[in-house]
């Protein structure tokens, strides 16, 4: 895996629903290296640090992959890197083989993964598209949160590499897929089985309690 885009964002004002948002969303491509700090990226902004920023939430990657696929699924040709709110555009980064806990090397930054991305209205704004989010959620492959081990440096082209697997299955795409898809058979066990992940962020076990009504 590499780095093929490093992106940053100062936050922005829109107007969406005749309603003025703040937002981080609209990352830019930048060829200097980051500092990655254990709450946020030096130099990236975030609005809403309820739901974005934190120590779960610290880094978002999503795969340079999934590109072609949501150009033809959007019709939009013209969909730059960092245009999903990515702070690092990944090669091969399969959320299919990610899984929750795995530590991920990224330049000397040591980072561990927490959660997936939920989707969020803002990333409808960014794409300029109504149906983006039931889009995004529906093909269960929406990116990576780490929060960070080791703080470090990284930049466009450095490699990216999986220091250390845990023992369990529970991968990325599966855990976002046993809770959002409502036909996922055995979506029960598959998140009684992400509970007992230490590494899965505080936010992810909350919502799984919630659902499983414990």
């Amino acid at each position: 895996m590499k780095i093929i885009s490093t992106n940053i964002s100062k936050i922005k004002t829109v107007v969406h629903n005749s309603k003025e948002v703040k937002t981080g969303i609209f990352k830019i491509p930048t060829n200097e290296p980051v500092v990655i700090e254990k709450l946020n990226i030096i130099g990236d902004e975030q609005a809403d640090l309820v739901n974005h920023g934190g120590v779960d939430k610290a880094v978002y990657a999503f795969s340079h992959n999934h590109y072609d696929y949501w150009k033809q699924t959007l019709e939009n040709e013209n969909l730059n890197f960092g245009i999903f709110g990515e702070n690092f555009t990944i090669t091969d980064l399969d959320e299919e083989n990610i899984h929750i806990g795995d530590h991920i090397r990224v330049g000397t930054t040591l980072l561990e993964v927490s959660q997936p991305r939920v989707p969020c209205f803002k990333l409808a704004i960014a794409l300029n598209n109504k149906n983006s989010l039931k889009l995004f959620t529906q093909h269960y492959c929406t990116g990576v949160y780490f929060r960070v081990l080791e703080q470090g440096v990284a930049k466009t082209g450095d490699s990216v590499v999986i220091e250390k697997k845990v023992s369990h299955d529970i991968s990325v795409k599966r855990l976002f897929q046993a809770f959002f898809d409502k036909k996922y058979v055995g979506y029960e066990d598959v998140l009684l089985q992400a509970l007992t992940s230490p590494e899965l962020a505080l936010e992810w076990q909350e919502k799984i309690k919630k659902k499983l009504s414990i």
